[in-house]
Parts: structure tokens; C-alpha cells; sequence
């Protein structure tokens, strides 16, 4: 066998590496998908933190209510999105399948169905808004209902991508399964 710095082995000219063992495929592909699900679970807490973060200081009052506006209603139930994320997180280090299949029910309870009740919730002040130009919350200076649709549509994002990895882990996480009760 030869080092890097030293020679090559005799009788070999490099391209007999076809015959070793290598890393199959699903395995791959599932660190792949658990680092993409990570990342993309890191975006939703940052998310989440600054919707807290802007609720809490609705509520508290520690603005005037022209700087930061009372919470939409959607906010609310869209605090719970951060339960299948974790579910998510505790689903990687053992490979579990059941709290991976549980965070991805739950993300579209938790997550995507706040997010469409949201939508259709400030629809009428987006309509208003881009009709007669008339905004009565404020978030800073900005229209609540523009600063929040992008969030919405960021949200919506995030969760989808979310979601299509997590089945597509599941799926590798399947092929890995079967190939091992085939054996």
C-alpha cells in the first residue's frame, strides 16, 4: 500500500479503486438532507424569535402603538410552529422515523395552517392597503400588513422546503430500513 508522498504499489496503475467499499448512497444522501433540515430549521427560529420578540413588545407596550402594532391572530397559533421543529431536531441523531413522520404532521398543523388562515386574515388591510393606500398599523414606520406578508411568504418557504426534505429523508431513511430486514 503506498503512502501519499511515497509510491505507487506495484502491479497497479491507479485504477483498480472500482473494487472498494464505499459509503452507500442513502446514507449519503440522509447527512445531506439532516444538514439542509437543520439549516433551514435555524432560519425558522430566527423567524420565530423576531415574532415573538415583536409580540412581546406589542403586548407589553414598550413601544407606542404607532412603532409596533398589536399581534394579528394568526401569530398566535403560529407560535406552536416551533414544536415541529423540535420534533425535527430530536428526530436526527437515531435516524427515528416516528418523530421525524410527527414533525411533519404537525408542521402542517402547526405551521403551514396558521400561515393560510394568516393570509386570508390580512387580506382585506393588504387589499386596502394597495387600493386606497391606507394602512392603520404600522410596524416602524412601514405597513404591518407588507412587513408581514413577507414574512408569510418567507414562513411559507422555509416550512415547504422543510417539508420536501423531510420526505425525502424519510424515504432514505426507508431504503435503509428495508435493506436491512432484506438481509
Amino acid at each position: 500500500m503506498a503512502s501519499r508522498a511515497g509510491p505507487r504499489a506495484a502491479g497497479t496503475d491507479g485504477s483498480d479503486f472500482q473494487h472498494r467499499e464505499r459509503v452507500a448512497k442513502h446514507y449519503q444522501m440522509s447527512v445531506t438532507l439532516k444538514y439542509e433540515i437543520k439549516k433551514l430549521i435555524y432560519v425558522h427560529l430566527v423567524l420565530w424569535l423576531l415574532l415573538v420578540a415583536k409580540m412581546s413588545v406589542g403586548h407589553l407596550r414598550l413601544l407606542s402603538h404607532d412603532q409596533v402594532a398589536m399581534p394579528y391572530q394568526w401569530e398566535y397559533p403560529y407560535l406552536l410552529s416551533i414544536v415541529p421543529s423540535l420534533l425535527g431536531l430530536l428526530s436526527f441523531p437515531r435516524n427515528n422515523i416516528s418523530y421525524l413522520v410527527l414533525s411533519m404532521i404537525s408542521m402542517g398543523l402547526f405551521s403551514i395552517a396558521p400561515l393560510i388562515y394568516g393570509s386570508m386574515e390580512m387580506f382585506p388591510a393588504a387589499q386596502q392597503l394597495y387600493r386606497h393606500g391606507k394602512a392603520y398599523r404600522f410596524l416602524f414606520g412601514f405597513s404591518a400588513v407588507s412587513v408581514m406578508y413577507l414574512v408569510l411568504v418567507l414562513a411559507v418557504q422555509v416550512h415547504a422546503w422543510q417539508l420536501y426534505y423531510s420526505k425525502k429523508l424519510l424515504d432514505s431513511w426507508f431504503t435503509s430500513t428495508q435493506e436491512k430486514k432484506r438481509k
